[in-house]
């Protein structure tokens, strides 16, 4: 069984110690960074919003969202602080807008320490690279903040329960697999697993990097809280 290589023993050190830590989050740097910027705007985003970044790693969107939010008003966990306070120091014009008690070291989606008022939550390019019960527990472990709007993930997708059993190439060349990574899941997965957290989810259209498909989660009105 092949591991998440992001878990592999000095990864994230050799990348920061070497000046890679763009590449220690999967590369496309800026092209990823404008459009999970875009996603975040089109789903209502405003500066005045508390957003969440979920796997923020070297801050790809937070470079971009830093200065255009109010500030203090963003907020990052990942497996790696080192990571972030490595973004922080390398791709923010003004360090100082992003304290450092923001960057949250958090591999297990507990989300220690982030406000009750955070509204908004993106997790991009997260969950292909784990298994699919870390997107159930960070569905579960998100239910707590009472304000938040919309949470925005990507997963890969399969179009079939045979399909999905073998490898299977996504629209933008990437092969994906089901028992190891970059996962690839159901819809219907994605569908019933956000249910059973009291949300509901939408998919987006839109096409991103990679093929990775968006979807949009809300708190499922029908469940009494």
């Amino acid at each position: 069984m092949i591991s998440n290589p992001y878990d592999a023993a000095g990864f994230h050190e050799t990348a920061i110690a070497s000046g890679r830590h763009r590449d220690a989050v999967g590369g496309r740097w800026e092209e990823t960074g404008r459009i999970q910027m875009q996603i975040l705007q089109d789903a209502g985003l405003e500066p005045g919003h508390h957003l969440l970044d979920i796997g923020a790693g070297a801050l790809r969107l937070g470079c971009k969202a830093v200065p255009w939010m109010e500030a203090g008003h963003y907020w990052a966990t990942d497996a790696s602080r080192a990571l972030m306070l490595a973004g922080r120091q390398a791709e923010l014009e003004d360090p100082g807008r992003l304290g450092m008690d923001r960057l949250i070291e958090d591999a297990r989606f507990d989300f220690p320490g982030v406000p009750d008022h955070i509204t908004h939550a993106i997790a991009f390019a997260v969950f292909p690279h784990l298994p699919m019960a870390f997107l159930r527990r960070a569905l579960v472990n998100l239910a707590r903040f009472d304000r938040l709007e919309r949470v925005l993930f990507t997963v890969f997708l399969v179009p079939d329960a045979a399909t999905a059993a073998r490898p299977w190439r996504q629209p933008d060349g990437v092969v994906t697999h089901d028992i190891r990574p970059p996962y690839h899941v159901l819809e219907a997965d994605v569908v019933h697993l956000a249910g059973s957290a009291g949300w509901q989810v939408t998919r987006g259209d839109v096409m991103l990097p990679r093929g990775q498909v968006l979807f949009t989660a809300r708190r499922d009105q029908n469940i009494s809280r």
